[in-house]
């Protein structure tokens, strides 16, 4: 053997050795090839759609709530809310800067935010933005912030309904009024879906849907926004020209006890809370305020005396000589001593409203029919709508009854009502004294079938005592309140002004002013409650004061309801032929 091949044997050992190593090499890359591919695939496929495939949550909508007509009261909207995450929002102060200029915040209060949440994976920066200004603020391309779709409750009406419908906070949860009282009905179910993201958190594509969003139920309400829109106008108009502190007015429908409008003032607009800054203005005051209701009361202190048996609408009453004293205390029928009634029937102490006839008729029959009387027709329990913070009033039980306690409460003083008790009340007595649950939702003929309705009161004394409430509105047969009468229509009720407490007993010249109502007298459609809290001026009587906004919103919902005229002589007939 030669030199030459000496030197090859090592060479071809050394060959063989690096083409060992590279078929190991060939072979340690097809395992772990097939590996990745056969055997941990499915684990390796469920690490990577875990980084890239979410569950996002689809938001639902809340159910509309409308009139009875179909007037939407309360819709949702579309809108969206802008979030960052804090681990990948970028921290370049430049970025932070132009995000809050587009969102119209402080540089600095956002960017300390963003830093107490840092370690967060999600802070919404800004909710309910309108589509469009949330876009362009996507466009800026930062790193870490995105938008989420929600909704977002719009009050068509505004104010006007403000009240009764109430309003939701930034969730979409119902806090005031019947969003509130109906807020697990009105609620969607949320939804959920699957997408996929890239590194950057950008939805990429939809994958598939494992919840549908379920939107809320409707709810449709008894108003008639017609009649709504009258007496919130008209209630405002009259507020602001008497100067009141409040005030509140209810119509009601006599034969389903359906609440056809409910208005306050002062009111607010839901659309725009952050500009409130008298939070009483939240109220619905028709329902959680009490008053004393003065003489709109003595209605039935004279129905408990005609049920007695005891008197009828002619039997006499001697008022002379104008007052009377009860024990240590006078019962007067004005503020001054120089007003004298004399001697008057029955049915005339309501058309004088003379408090010395109301307190001598319920000294007669004692205070145990008169009180039954009033927890007959409603007053001293709420009327159970369900509306958040309805007040059931204050009507006393005294273990020992005093003279002046019975006769106070005759002509409507030592206990309280809200403005829908007393509506509710004298429904009664215009549907010939039958007591109906009170509704402020919209009755289908099924439920106005089986309505529970009872006989609280007889027929025949509902009957009496509306017709001496048709005298309170008849100048001709001594009636005072005759601004409450409206053209071709015929109207009855009955006033009240009652002092108001103050600080160390009943004012002498602060007052709440009340008219109740109702037409046409013939065939009662409409129940109105007028409730004017310490107007201001020379005029505070409930006949200079409520009866003529009675007028106004009574006579224009007798056009609304298309409800015939009853009351046109044969000169009127002239006049309209003429037109």
């Amino acid at each position: 053997m030669n030199d030459r091949d000496a030197d090859y044997k090592p060479l071809t050992w050394r060959l063989y050795l690096i083409f060992a190593v590279m078929v190991l090499c060939v072979v340690a890359v097809l395992w772990k090839l097939t590996t990745l591919h056969v055997l941990d695939k499915d684990f390796l496929q469920g690490q990577g759609d875990a980084r890239t495939i979410r569950t996002e949550p689809l938001s639902a909508h809340r159910g509309i709530i409308t009139d009875r007509n179909g007037e939407p009261l309360a819709v949702s909207t579309p809108v969206k809310s802008i979030w960052v995450n804090p681990k990948e929002l970028s921290q370049e102060l430049r970025d932070i800067e132009l995000l809050a200029a587009e969102l119209q915040l402080e540089p600095q209060t956002l960017a300390t935010s963003i830093a107490a949440n840092a370690e967060k994976d999600f802070l919404f920066v800004k909710r309910r933005m309108p589509p469009a200004e949330a876009d362009r603020v996507l466009a800026l391309r930062i790193q870490g912030v995105y938008a989420r779709q929600e909704y977002q409750r719009y009050y068509p009406q505004g104010e006007i309904a403000a009240h009764v419908v109430g309003f939701t906070d930034v969730d979409d949860q119902g806090q005031e009024g019947l969003e509130l009282a109906y807020d697990t009905w009105l609620q969607g179910v949320p939804g959920r879906q699957q997408v996929m993201k890239d590194r950057r958190g950008r939805v990429i594509k939809e994958l598939d849907t494992i919840q549908t969003a379920q939107p809320g139920k409707d709810v449709e309400l008894s108003l008639d926004f017609r009649i709504q829109n009258l007496a919130y106008k008209e209630l405002k108009a009259e507020t602001v020209l008497r100067g009141a502190r409040s005030a509140s007015v209810v119509v009601m429908d006599v034969a389903t006890g359906e609440v056809l409008a409910m208005a306050n003032q002062p009111s607010y607009n839901p659309n725009n809370r952050g500009s409130i800054t008298d939070f009483s203005a939240l109220r619905n005051r028709a329902v959680t305020d009490l008053i004393e209701p003065g003489s709109t009361a003595k209605a039935f202190t004279i129905a408990a005396a005609l049920e007695s048996g005891l008197f009828t609408p002619e039997t006499l009453v001697d008022t002379n000589p104008g007052r009377i004293r009860i024990g240590r205390d006078w019962v007067t029928d004005a503020t001054t001593r120089d007003i004298n009634h004399g001697i008057l029937t029955v049915q005339g102490v309501i058309t004088k409203s003379s408090n010395v006839g109301a307190s001598k008729l319920a000294l007669a029959i004692g205070h145990e029919q008169l009180r039954n009387m009033l927890v007959k027709v409603g007053f001293g329990v709420d009327t159970g709508t369900g509306f958040p913070g309805e007040r059931g009033g204050v009507l006393p039980n005294h273990r020992i009854w005093h003279d002046i306690e019975t006769a106070t409460l005759s002509y409507g003083y030592g206990f309280s009502v809200s403005a829908l008790q007393l509506a509710q009340a004298y429904t009664t007595i215009a549907d010939g004294g039958l007591r109906k649950p009170v509704s402020l939702l919209k009755l289908n003929s099924q439920q106005l079938d089986s309505m529970s309705k009872e006989q609280v009161i007889s027929e025949t004394v509902a009957h009496q005592v509306m017709a001496a409430l048709e005298t309170v509105v008849d100048k001709e047969r001594g009636g005072g309140a005759t601004a409450a009468n409206i053209p071709f229509y015929s109207v009855a009720g009955k006033t009240g002004t009652a002092h108001v407490v103050g600080a160390s007993g009943y004012e002498d010249s602060v007052y709440n002013s009340l008219f109740v109502g109702y037409a046409p007298a013939s065939d009662p459609k409409v129940v109105i409650v007028i409730v004017m809290n310490e107007p201001g001026g020379s005029e505070h009587y409930g006949s200079q004061v409520a009866a003529p906004l009675f007028s106004k919103i009574a006579g224009g919902a007798m056009r609304i309801l298309n409800v015939p005229p009853d009351k046109i002589n044969d000169s009127e007939v002239l006049n309209l032929s003429a037109l």
